[in-house]
């Protein structure tokens, strides 16, 4: 589970929009190999539209006070919740999925092959 050391090594680079994109690929493919994980017969497409219907709630709901006030009272709820809405973030959660996805998809065909 290499996303997360790497999210959060990039998390705290001060290469501004490098680091912010990147973490939010690398966050919307931990959250991919999340939901792959918790829910295994689900189609890898419904695993990608709820990594990425969820990267897209939780962008959206900083536009509200609630990840401000959660971060404020637990720290590390900044790293979950984010601290503020970017519209960049978006898309960097759209290739996020997608990768996770097209990897997933490799991955499998690539383990079914080699069986036959």
């Amino acid at each position: 589970m290499a996303l997360i050391p790497i999210g959060l090594f990039l998390r705290f680079q001060p290469w501004g929009l490098i680091s912010d994109l990147s973490g939010g690929i690398l966050y919307a493919s931990l959250i991919y190999v999340l939901v792959a994980f918790l829910v295994p017969t689900s189609a890898r497409v419904t695993v990608g539209l709820w990594a990425l219907g969820w990267c897209v709630a939780v962008e959206l709901l900083q536009l509200t006070a609630f990840p401000s006030t959660a971060g404020h009272l637990f720290p590390p709820a900044r790293l979950v919740l984010g601290t503020g809405f970017a519209a960049t973030d978006l898309v960097a959660y759209l290739v996020g999925a997608l990768s996770a996805f097209l990897v997933d998809l490799f991955w499998q065909r690539r383990i079914t092959n080699s069986r036959y």
